[in-house]
């Protein structure tokens, strides 16, 4: 399967045995992921398994989540994303628990997640533009400046860098390098930083390069 879900934990350094040099590691907890649901071509027109990450008791999860996992042989889940299958003849069961043992032949992968909400803000913070002087007199310190013309086009276009909410949206970083894997306690040791916050929800998918 392509991918799996997990929680960010945080970021630490190890050292580069041949080197010595240090590495920035983000750790990423992926635990044992659960199969829900297996999708053919047969039945849904597409190869995909349905993983599922975080069991939690059937008082705690909805009528419509309990009835999913228990027709398909599985446990609740609290968080639940789909991956595609490396092929089509990929065996997988539903109820299967899986972990970071997928990505022993690979060595980067693309990472999933909200970045870290930062409220509403500038273009200054937003954007890095350039604040205006600082001697006296001037009153434009931090302010956008002009929005464009004023009889024509005697509107403001679209899409242009103004002021608003900041973060808090899914991003994507794409060729993110593996530099170690723990499957006994289920970890993932990924190269630089990854988005979002602290123990939030991140998906991790095989790398086109892999």
């Amino acid at each position: 399967m392509q991918g799996l879900i997990g929680r960010k934990i945080g970021m630490t350094r190890i050292f580069d045995k041949d080197t010595g040099y240090i590495i920035p590691v983000t750790i990423v907890k992926t635990g044992m992921n659960t199969v829900q649901q297996v999708k053919t071509v047969e039945n849904d027109g597409y190869s995909a398994v349905q993983l599922g990450f975080e069991t939690c008791k059937e008082s705690k999860a909805g009528k419509a989540v309990t009835g999913h996992s228990k027709k398909h042989n599985s446990e609740p889940a609290r968080i639940v994303r789909e991956f595609k299958l490396d092929s089509p003849e990929e065996a997988v069961e539903c109820g299967k628990k899986v972990g970071p043992e997928i990505f022993n032949d690979v060595t980067t992968v693309d990472v999933s997640g909200t970045s870290k909400g930062r409220g509403y803000a500038g273009t200054v913070k937003k954007y890095g533009f350039h604040i205006g002087p600082l001697s006296h007199g001037n009153k434009n310190k931090r302010e956008r400046g002009s929005l464009g013309a004023n009889t024509y086009p005697a509107r403001v276009f679209p899409f242009l860098k103004m002021a608003g909410q900041y973060g808090n949206e899914r991003v994507t970083m794409k060729g993110i390098r593996i530099i170690g894997l723990d499957t006994d306690n289920g970890l993932v040791y990924l190269k630089g930083s990854i988005p979002g916050k602290n123990k939030g929800i991140v998906f991790i998918k095989k790398g086109v390069s892999r």
